[in-house]
């Protein structure tokens, strides 16, 4: 080989290991501005969520209000991480916001008929409920929590980096088990609801990433599931007994062959399996 062609042979390498840097470093500081923008957001709801919404609800006297209110404004360094990442203008289009409000609501309903035709039969529905818990147990905490932890902690991470599945779920699912312990004092309890909402958490971002990154899918699959429990009284903690199991697994089983079968008759591949588990080939 001549000197021409070792040249042209080494720059092309160091092309090569230049844009590889430049990936890996642009998926680097992508990563660092996610984990510190909901770093921010996590530690300042912990500090001062339940003082802001109390605030909030003082003036108003409105507590289901208040507290979307106050949810509304924790997510400010959420939404300006993605907007320093995507842009304004792609704000709602990065968070699956844009995508199909009809279908997310649909698939969804569709979904929870186990719950639904199941605890109204085996559970007294529950005549209590007003609109509060409905905003608060319900709209809020689907809407809030599947925005901030799947769309921002787990989506961005996942969607628009190498970073495989695994790595990209383990975290927020984490923080989500860790959130819903407020619901027991009992050690084993409170395994067994972390133990749930762990894998809830990987569910819905599963869920997500399948369906084309439509936010309303997991929003909507979380609200429903919610709405079941609460209507029915069919549990007091996200743990529940066996009666309630039954019918939640029934969902969940029917939600992974359901959106496997779909993509299969739509000839789409699935967006998580071995490729992307931990780092996904060929993304650029």
């Amino acid at each position: 080989m001549d000197k021409k062609a070792t040249s042209v042979c080494s720059l092309s390498l160091l092309k090569k290991k230049l844009i590889k840097y430049y990936i890996m470093s642009k998926a680097a500081k992508l990563v660092l501005i996610i984990y510190l923008a909901f770093g921010i957001y996590y530690f300042l709801d912990e500090l001062y969520f339940r003082s802001f919404r109390n605030f909030i609800n003082g003036v108003i006297k409105m507590g289901g209000v208040s507290h979307l209110v106050a949810y509304l404004v924790s997510g400010i360094p959420i939404y300006l991480a993605v907007i320093i990442l995507h842009g304004y203008r792609k704000l709602a289009d990065s968070l699956g916001i844009s995508k199909s409000f009809v279908t997310g609501m649909l698939v969804s309903r569709f979904l929870t008929l186990p719950m639904f035709v199941g605890y109204a039969f085996f559970f007294d529905f529950n005549s209590a409920v007003n609109a509060d818990d409905i905003l608060i147990k319900v709209i809020a905490a689907a809407f809030f929590e599947e925005l901030f932890f799947r769309a921002f902690l787990f989506g961005q991470v996942f969607r628009f980096t190498r970073v495989g599945f695994l790595p990209s779920v383990l975290l927020g699912a984490l923080l989500f088990g860790l959130i819903h312990l407020y619901q027991s004092r009992e050690l084993l309890e409170s395994a067994g609801i972390f133990g749930i909402t762990f894998l809830a958490g990987i569910l819905f971002a599963w869920m997500y990433a399948e369906w084309n990154y439509n936010i309303w899918i997991p929003v909507f699959l979380h609200l429903f599931m919610n709405l079941a429990a609460l209507i029915f009284s069919a549990t007091d903690n996200a743990l529940g007994g066996i009666c309630f199991n039954i019918f939640r697994g029934l969902t969940v089983l029917l939600a992974i062959v359901f959106t496997i079968l779909y993509k299969g008759r739509k000839h789409e591949p699935l967006v998580v399996g071995k490729s992307s588990l931990w780092l996904k080939v060929g993304k650029r």
